[in-house]
């Protein structure tokens, strides 16, 4: 199951308190202070992992806590340091501070990590005091406290390629027909009900595809799912434009993906402007469709393509102008 945000709050540990101590050996007749410092606070760090998906085990944890650092002792001996906790969260994972809205940071490689709340400076011990006109200083500062506050965390799935289209355009069929992946296929509306993924290998080349749920017009008002889905697409350099072919004219087709693009733009512009490509399928349904597809993409100005996702015709070839797009890496 696929959470996409989450809400969790973070504290790192506190300092630990300088100590007071004094030198006590018998033969030690100007013993002096020895009290030692707290120890550093933990840290609360975020790492990327690519092991993980979801935002799902923030459901059962939301509150997260770094160790305290440890008191200071006597002879000099600084308190032991708490130990940093790292949270492990999906590559992609956009971290806002929740009451601000600022990014904090935007976790995209495996192994990036982040401090999102830094451990606090331990306390002095009484040695710190010691000068010239205090000899005996019974004088200690206690350790700072960590810094916490409340995250937002807001999964953006990486992937290559996002497949985009009306519900029952066939998209799902198309992952499956492009990757090893098996999303659920039925012939009704919102099969798919959140993202699926899916892996392409090629030589030594990988292409990641994302298929995401149906869009409908009037999205943006929360008609069918809404744009929820649409940011995990955003980071995709390119599109795919999956149109239901079996039915309709050129001006009919081109006008469905009109209406689509439009609710791209109003998701975000950014969006929109990405590099697009058109494909007509169900070509096993209408022996016209290669006809059509060279209208369309002249009335539209763009490269459209035709395949099956039912006997897979045209798939290879959709393969190679995927990887072509993408490009070497």
């Amino acid at each position: 199951m696929l959470k996409d945000e989450a809400i969790i709050s973070v504290r790192a540990g506190n300092g630990g308190d300088g100590a007071m101590s004094f030198r006590r050996e018998k033969y030690v007749p100007e013993g002096g202070p020895d009290g030692g410092d707290g120890g550093l606070g933990g840290d609360v760090v975020l790492e990327a992992s690519p092991h993980t998906n979801t935002l799902l085990v923030f459901n059962r944890r939301r509150h997260w806590r770094a160790e305290h650092g440890e008191r200071g002792g006597g002879d000099h001996c600084s308190g032991k340091s708490g130990a940093d906790l790292v949270i492990i969260v999906p590559c992609g994972t956009i971290v806002r501070n929740l009451a601000t809205d600022e990014i904090l940071a935007d976790l995209v490689e495996p192994g990036q990590r982040v401090i999102v709340a830094a451990g606090g400076v331990g306390g002095k011990g009484n040695a710190r005091f010691k000068s010239s006109v205090n000899q005996a200083p019974r004088t200690i500062t206690p350790g700072k406290p960590g810094a916490a506050l409340d995250l937002k965390l807001e999964l953006k799935l990486i992937a290559d390629v996002g497949i985009i289209g009306y519900p029952n355009a066939g998209k799902s069929t198309l992952l499956s027909r492009l990757s090893k992946a098996r999303p659920k296929v039925a012939a009704y509306p919102f099969t798919t009900l959140e993202p699926q993924l899916g892996v392409i290998e090629r030589d030594d080349r990988v292409l990641v595809l994302a298929d995401i749920p149906g869009l409908i017009e009037g999205a943006a008002e929360g008609k069918g799912l809404g744009h929820q889905f649409l940011k995990h697409v955003e980071r995709c350099p390119v599109l795919i434009h999956l149109v239901d072919g079996s039915e309709g004219t050129v001006a009919q087709i081109a006008k469905k993906i009109k209406v689509l693009n439009a609710e791209l733009q109003r998701f975000s512009p950014d969006l929109a402007a990405k590099s697009q490509l058109v494909v007509l399928n169900k070509a096993d349904t209408r022996q016209d469709l290669g006809a059509l597809a060279a209208k369309l993409a002249v009335k539209m100005g763009c490269e459209v393509l035709v395949i099956s996702g039912v006997s897979g015709q045209g798939i290879p070839q959709l393969a190679d102008v995927l990887f072509d797009r993408i490009g070497p890496r």
